[in-house]
């Protein structure tokens, strides 16, 4: 991830309800995502700009008990629960300002803050359906100093969606072509995509592991937090009978909508397709690689064969083997970075998250039932006053 994007801008260059603060730490947990975003109108279909851009990075034992619970691990009680929603909030919130202070960009200009939170469980499908984010909002409004906007997931789940993906309703507004049939696919921990047919509903749905295996698997054989431009999978080689029981996994053939997170796709779901086979951690890597890359082409092929451009955000877009492999496995398709299109590819999401708390400002829903399964449109998030 990028340490910041655009330059500074100076204090009081925008007018206050312009400026939108956006917070994401997504399925890897590898930092927290702050965006400073203009918009150039007040409608859904306005432009938007990144002003600034930062990662922060976790603490790493508080990184640690997040990984483990978005493993499917389960908190030592109800009071360690309590206690890293708080601490995820104020993280948050640190973010925010650590980012304005190199913005130079006083809170009061800010309209509002949206914040995803941290993942922890996802069960959309469960008897009693849930989605779970730790970072308190009254946390983060009262430390911050700014509106804050969270719980974006939870009222779609309530309206029989899955809460997930959220940033279609972006990428429509920002990437949409009436030329051609474009799909975004953001390789974050979990691999999505977002459908924009020249014509026709966007789609989105999750397609299985991107990072969240590859860096688990790099971590624990290399120390590394990430395989850094894809170099421990490129000296490998791909474990063609380990990849068929991974692909076997009866999640990869269930229809959209769907969603997953580290709670499926884990290193302990890993070993067990292993079983007592040898492999080498090189060759491992390998064959990990080539799951995400062979789960996001056959997910575009069977749901949106015309696609004639792919354009790519996440933490994956510094991965080249790994976009080397998509493209290989997408002949005809052009495999390109959000940036060519103007949106910073390392914060994406992020701007997704200011776009949804203006909208949920403005009283207009956020989610796309087309894509979550949602039983209508809805108004998303909790509003906490500064």
């Amino acid at each position: 991830m990028a340490a910041s994007a655009a330059g500074p801008a100076p204090d009081g260059e925008h007018a206050p309800d312009e400026l939108f603060l956006g917070l994401i730490s997504g399925t890897s947990a590898d930092g927290i995502d702050a965006a400073l975003v203009r918009f150039d109108s007040t409608d859904a279909q306005a432009s938007c700009q990144l002003v600034h851009g930062r990662t922060t990075p976790w603490d790493d034992a508080v990184r640690a008990r997040l990984v483990a619970l978005g493993q499917g691990g389960d908190a030592n009680s109800l009071d360690e629960l309590g206690a890293l929603d708080v601490q995820v909030a104020q993280a948050f919130a640190d973010a925010a300002k650590q980012l304005l202070d190199e913005a130079n960009v006083a809170r009061g200009h800010i309209r509002a803050l949206g914040s995803h939170g941290q993942t922890v469980r996802h069960r959309p499908e469960a008897d009693f359906p849930f989605t779970w984010q730790l970072g308190d909002g009254n946390v983060i409004a009262e430390r911050s100093g700014i509106i804050t906007i969270a719980d974006f997931r939870r009222r779609d789940v309530a309206a029989g969606g899955h809460g997930a993906p959220l940033m279609p309703a972006f990428h429509a507004a920002m990437l949409h072509s009436r030329m051609e049939d474009r799909a975004v696919l953001n390789l974050g921990g979990i691999a999505n995509f977002t459908l924009l047919p020249r014509v026709g509903d966007v789609r989105g749905f999750d397609t299985g592991p991107a990072n969240a295996l590859l860096d688990a698997w790099c971590e624990r054989h290399t120390g590394q937090a990430f395989d850094a431009g894809g170099g421990f999978a490129a000296s490998g080689t791909v474990d063609e009978t380990l990849l068929a029981r991974l692909l076997d996994d009866p999640w990869f053939v269930l229809p959209p909508p769907k969603s997953t997170g580290r709670e499926q796709f884990h290193l302990p779901w890993v070993q067990t397709q292993l079983g007592d086979a040898a492999i080498g951690a090189a060759d491992m890597q390998a064959t990990l690689l080539e799951l995400s890359a062979v789960t996001v082409a056959d997910a575009l092929l069977a749901t949106q064969p015309g696609t004639r451009r792919v354009l790519v955000c996440g933490g994956g877009v510094h991965n080249p083997l790994l976009l080397k492999r998509i493209d290989a496995r997408l002949p005809g398709v052009i495999v390109e970075s959000t940036a060519a299109h103007g949106l910073d590819p390392d914060f994406v999401e992020a701007m997704g998250f200011a776009w949804l708390a203006r909208e949920t400002l403005a009283g207009r829903p956020g989610n796309l039932p087309s894509v979550t399964g949602a039983k209508g449109a809805r108004v998303l998030g909790a509003i906490y006053p500064a």
